[in-house]
């Protein structure tokens, strides 16, 4: 059952403190809490929350007239959780600007840790890495990306970007909060954890030496991708296979998103996932 709706008459109140500007100082990377935002967002948190994923909510803010058209999602929450809400006048004046759906909710996450991560892995498992992923659009088109093609994880480096700053999460719809991930370390550590593991690891570029639709299928896979201009470091396509997607010669690349989406296809092709 969700909780009873609290009214919230002033932009000042202290319940909704972390609520305010969130344009200006997005929660990402401050005591691993952030904003969700949108009302798929809130309903994947919900279900993240209740199938113990490692993320919780701590509190949901909402426009008046948007209640009504949430509940449902609302009451997959613990009653525990508070539901604030109020009306455009204070919400706007909260949240700092109003493009702001009228659907936001605090969320927490519990890091458990790489190790943990990888040892939940199925023994058939399909892993993506990004290395230097420094574009929130990018990030949350990866993740998108992701769970349409049934990947088992993410991994991104120290250099990437936070998937959970808000605009990530946005454009992922919600799959940050479905895909098992982990953010830090640097790449090549990653990588050689990876192939301990037993992962074939791949490294995308325009200049890969193996047509991404003859990768050989393999138990245990792991597709890596680069920041779009400078692409992947020179060391890591020197030290593990790399694979190219073959395109028009009038073009350098494809953006990281869309190149992540094709290769990841062609891999989960392979693995007869999809």
């Amino acid at each position: 059952m969700a909780a009873v709706p609290i009214d919230i008459d002033s932009a000042d109140d202290p319940r909704v403190a972390e609520f305010r500007e969130i344009r200006e100082r997005d929660l990402t990377g401050r005591e691993n809490r952030f904003i969700a935002e949108g009302t798929v967002v809130l309903r994947m948190l919900a279900e993240a929350h209740a199938a113990g994923r490692g993320f919780f909510a701590e509190k949901i803010l909402l426009l008046r007239n948007r209640v009504e058209g949430v509940l449902p999602i609302l009451e997959r929450f613990p009653a525990d959780v508070p539901v604030y809400v109020a009306g455009a006048d204070v919400l706007d004046s909260v949240v700092g600007f109003h493009l702001h759906r009228g659907v936001l909710a605090l969320g927490r996450r519990e890091d458990r840790g790489e190790a943990a991560l990888l040892d939940a892995l199925p023994e058939r498992a399909l892993v993506l890495i990004g290395c230097g992923i420094s574009n929130h659009d990018n990030a949350g088109s990866m993740f998108r990306n992701a769970a349409a093609f049934r990947a088992d994880a993410v991994l991104l480096d120290e250099t990437s970007c936070d998937p959970l700053y808000r605009k990530a999460l946005r454009v992922s719809v919600g799959s940050v909060l479905s895909v098992p991930h982990r953010r830090g370390g640097k790449a090549l550590d990653v990588l050689l954890t990876l192939a301990e593991r037993g992962f074939a690891i791949w490294t995308l570029s325009p200049h890969g030496k193996t047509d991404i639709r003859a990768i050989p299928a393999s138990m245990r896979m792991a597709l890596v991708v680069g920041t779009e201009g400078e692409g992947l470091p020179e060391a890591l396509l020197a030290r593990f296979q790399s694979a190219r997607i073959p395109q028009s010669e009038e073009l350098d690349s494809l953006n990281a998103a869309t190149a992540t989406g094709i290769a990841l296809f062609s891999m989960a092709s392979a693995m007869g996932r999809i």
